[in-house]
């Protein structure tokens, strides 16, 4: 019998290799039908025969398909090209594939049409279609997908870092070979930019931007676009990345991020990411200092669009938004009121088949990456592919990345602000209040958050290619907190049990100028830390919750998991739930790095009435912990309330500053968080 979770997971390594090589460390073949070998591979079969004959590899053979897949649509994109998921040509590959590999009747078709595909396909194009399969198909959902840096892991470390592992590979004798990746390489201290590489570049980040976008991606079927509140949840992540962004700037004696909504003004900031591409074999290219964004005519990418392109269909967006309603294909006005209008704006701002009028208001946020992507070779004279801005894995890592999605949120927040406010009635909970908060670290003073540097290693293996067989890991520097717990005093008067949902927010007490912030201003740089429902007994009740348990988060463990060996046992439910749960805010970014004075903020709790925010559902046996930044596997969104709840809107009249918005069932706490220049190596 077929082992399919071992067959699966041995197409995720060495991505570039031939398929018919040895996997798993040499232990595992792949045996090919002849209708899977190419002609490019005369002799290789008789080879392979001849070498593996009496050997004891683990062997999984192939059943021939019932006919031969066309794979011709995606002739358009070769091998050594690289793959976007914002370039509109790649999304119709991309789509056409996963509909085909979704389509297998069952699991033997679908493991012998994956290789078949492997084999022939950009290797980029199929593991990111093949990730997005396994995750959605009924009969795969208990499969893993690793991490995408451990498939490509030239995609988040500088290059120089290879040449090391495959030296500690050969002489590793019986140490655990280890490789040090740089910290801050990619500029020096004059690039003033530089002071966020750590969150820019770190690792965690970019893998969860990645991951997220394969639980919800713009092509496929329907069935697996058209996910609960999928637009809605593409505007409130990608604005709580912005805000986090702008707590690391205060936390650097930077100001908030400047948008970019000037399409014809040149971009400042210049990005050399110091990378390789292990699919194309060449660097990734370099934006210079106030490049400006041109037409674009490429005919490789079949993209043919002027910058004027951008500008109408924002004007079309902005037009919507300003007379309540889109405009669907066949006329009709779709409302953007107060219940699905952000749902129904994202889905037209990152377009896909479930936007509303895709002719009408084009695809503006992903053309927006496109178009900064291609800046250096708009019109491909040189021969460049396109920058990081180009690729989900990569994105974050460039400064204009927040700049251009400052600019997305602040075209949400068109929308949000005609909203009404919300009233005491919507914001309070009759007889509940909210008497007390603190926070405590371990082993640190109360109301005072401590953050450090830490190392860690991660395996990266899994996606090396013709170096000697083994584990390798590199050692990369992050940013790390004192884990810390809240308590919070919750008085119920009303005499009989209630629920609740406690809901924390983190945001900064002054500005950059160090001027008192605004409600106005200040609730858009309130970062979710946290959401969980409780049980509150008549009279006083003391909740207490570790910033582990961070409905936002994803640990270390998960975000960085070695997957053979925590994989939870074969056919358990944990194991169904494993795979959903790479998505999620690395744990070890939950707060901003802060300042060795101080940065001083303001700690936001409030209770909500669970009866008007529950969502009635089953939630046992599935993945929510990290639900607020990628809701939940198979179900809807866990809280009925709009994401961001209650500072999604502006204050009613006379709350023109935080204390003066508070209830009751709310409370605010001052919290410093302090940053120690220290390294600590982490436990392994």
């Amino acid at each position: 019998m077929t082992d399919y979770a071992k067959a699966f997971q041995m197409l995720f390594q060495s991505p570039l290799e031939p398929i018919y090589t040895c996997r798993d460390n040499g232990k595992c073949i792949f045996e090919l039908p002849d209708s899977h070998y190419m002609e490019c591979d005369s002799g290789v079969k008789e080879m392979l025969q001849e070498r593996y004959a009496n050997s004891e590899h683990i062997r999984f053979a192939l059943q021939e398909l019932p006919s031969k897949p066309d794979l011709s649509f995606a002739d358009k994109l070769s091998v050594k090209q690289n793959f976007s998921l914002f370039n509109t040509l790649h999304k119709e590959i991309a789509g056409k594939l996963i509909r085909l590999l979704m389509e297998a009747e069952d699991l033997d078709n679908f493991l012998s049409l994956c290789v078949y595909s492997r084999h022939r396909l950009n290797a980029m194009l199929f593991q990111y279609c093949y990730s997005v399969a396994l995750l959605h198909r009924r009969d795969t959902r208990d499969i893993w997908v690793p991490p995408v840096a451990e498939i490509f892991p030239a995609n988040f470390i500088e290059p120089s870092a290879f040449t090391k592992m495959r030296k500690a590979l050969q002489f590793k004798g019986n140490k655990k070979p280890h490789v040090q990746i740089p910290h801050n390489y990619t500029a020096s201290d004059r690039e003033i930019e530089q002071r966020l590489a750590y969150f820019r570049e770190d690792i965690g980040v970019n893998m969860h931007h990645w991951h997220w976008h394969l639980v919800y991606p713009n092509s496929g079927t329907r069935e697996i676009i058209n996910k609960d509140r999928r637009g809605e949840l593409f505007y409130y992540m990608h604005q709580q990345v912005v805000a986090r962004y702008n707590l690391e700037r205060f936390s650097n004696n930077l100001a908030r991020v400047v948008r970019f909504n000037n399409l014809r003004e040149p971009i400042a900031e210049g990005y050399f990411p110091k990378m390789d591409s292990l699919v194309s074999s060449r660097a990734w290219p370099p934006r210079f200092e106030d490049t400006r964004l041109s037409d674009l005519n490429r005919e490789l990418d079949q993209i043919n669009l002027d910058v004027s392109d951008l500008e109408r269909w924002r004007d079309r967006i902005f037009e919507a938004i300003s007379q309540g309603f889109a405009t669907d294909e066949s006329g009709n006005r779709v409302p953007l009121d107060e219940v699905r209008g952000i749902d129904v704006l994202g889905n037209m701002m990152e377009s896909s088949i479930v936007s509303p009028n895709r002719s009408l208001y084009g695809d503006f946020h992903n053309m927006g990456h496109v178009f900064i992507s291609y800046s250096h070779d708009p019109d491909h004279r040189h021969l460049e592919s396109f920058g990081v801005m180009g690729d989900s894995a990569t994105a974050m890592r460039d400064p204009v990345f927040y700049r251009w999605h400052a600019y997305i949120d602040d075209i949400f927040q068109e929308h949000k602000t005609r909203l009404p406010p919300y009233t005491l009635n919507e914001l309070g909970y009759d007889d509940i209040s909210v008497t007390g908060v603190q926070v405590s670290p371990e082993g640190g003073r109360p109301n005072v958050l401590q953050t450090f540097w830490q190392q860690s290693d991660i395996d990266l293996s899994r996606g090396m290619d013709f170096v000697p067989r083994g584990n390798v890991f590199a050692r990369f520097t992050h940013l790390q907190h004192t884990p810390f717990t809240y308590t919070i005093n919750v008085n119920n008067n009303s005499g009989a049990q209630r629920f609740g949902t406690v809901r924390i927010f983190l945001g900064p007490k002054a500005d950059e100028r160090g001027q008192g912030m605004l409600f106005k201003d200040q609730r858009l740089l309130m970062i979710e830390l946290d959401k969980f429902i409780v049980t509150l007994n008549p009279g006083q009740n003391t909740i207490r919750r570790r910033s582990t348990e961070s409905s936002v988060t994803i640990p270390f463990e998960r975000t960085f998991r070695n997957l053979d060996v925590s994989r939870p046992a074969a056919g358990s439910a944990e194991e169904l739930e494993f795979n959903f749960c790479g998505c999620g805010w690395p744990n070890h970014m939950l707060i901003p790095k802060g300042l060795p004075e101080g940065l001083r903020c303001e700690l936001f709790v409030m209770v909500s009435n669970y009866d008007q925010d529950r969502i009635e559902q089953q939630l046992v046996g599935t993945c929510s912990d990290a639900a607020s930044y990628c809701g939940v596997r198979d179900r809807l969104y866990p809280d009925r309330r709009p994401m961001g709840y209650p500072f999604d809107r502006l204050s009613r009249a006379g709350a023109d500053r935080l204390v003066n918005f508070l209830t009751p069932n709310m409370s605010i706490v001052d919290v410093v968080v302090r940053h120690e220049n220290r390294v600590v190596l982490r436990n392994t």
